[in-house]
């Protein structure tokens, strides 16, 4: 790569790797046009992504095509904005009435967070290979609209589910408005803390891809299970692929 004047080459050099907004010159004592533009647009696509809408039924179509059966449930968010600014309407179910007993199931739960876009784009193949290569009984999928992480505690808790996995649309970044997490909680019920999941974060093309994704949740899964916990107490010890070979 040319080096820019007045750029040093070391900063030059990291635009290589990572698209954080390094090395971008001057123009006096503001940014060149290019890079102003570029960032108006990235704070745009966030934007957007934040105030988007799950389309509950092409996801539900989408589970149902790879032969995963779902369920549509609400919080008591009753709109977007009241989302926004009542994250704790976000936490609790509208009506349990919807959710069925499978007492020792494993839960995945499908929010769209702060950015339904990546749940719409990234959820369902994530689902496809995970629940393909579990073990044991599977709930069907819960897909709820104005979600927060801790709903799934509270549908966990009425299903009497052995875990709950929470897949959430991420608040979306500059460079990464996509973004997917998943939280895993043992013996989920209303009152766990965030010590008590374990995360898997930037789940996107650009970042961790769902298929990679899918086989640390599910190594995660089986440590959960071995271990009875998750949270703090569970690290995220999984070989890497030569270690794997190695052994």
């Amino acid at each position: 790569m040319a080096r820019t004047e007045g750029t040093p080459a070391h900063w030059m050099d990291l635009r290589r790797f990572t698209p954080a907004r390094v090395a971008l010159r001057r123009a006096g004592n503001g940014l060149p046009t290019a890079a102003h533009l570029a960032f108006q647009a990235a704070h745009a696509a966030a934007r957007d992504a934040v105030q988007a809408s799950l389309d509950v039924g092409a996801l539900q179509a989408e589970l149902k095509g790879a032969g995963l059966a779902s369920i549509a449930v609400r919080s008591e968010a009753p709109d977007r904005r009241s989302y926004l600014l009542r994250p704790d309407l976000g936490r609790r179910l509208g009506d349990r009435a919807a959710i069925p007993r499978l007492p020792g199931a494993m839960l995945f739960v499908v929010c769209d967070g702060l950015c339904a876009i990546a749940v719409q784009r990234h959820a369902a193949p994530l689902l496809r290979h995970v629940v393909a290569q579990l073990p044991g009984p599977v709930a069907p999928i819960v897909v709820a609209e104005q979600g927060r992480v801790a709903l799934g505690d509270e549908i966990g808790e009425a299903m009497e589910a052995e875990a709950v996995a929470v897949l959430i649309g991420e608040r979306p970044g500059l460079s990464a408005p996509d973004s997917l997490g998943v939280y895993l909680t043992w013996q989920p019920r209303r009152g766990r803390t965030d010590a008590e999941r374990n995360c898997i974060s930037n789940i996107r093309s650009e970042g961790l891809p769902p298929e990679a994704a899918a086989d640390k949740l599910l190594w995660l899964i089986g440590a959960m299970r071995r271990m009875c916990l998750t949270g703090v107490l569970l690290k995220d010890e999984q070989p890497t692929t030569r270690q794997v070979r190695e052994v």
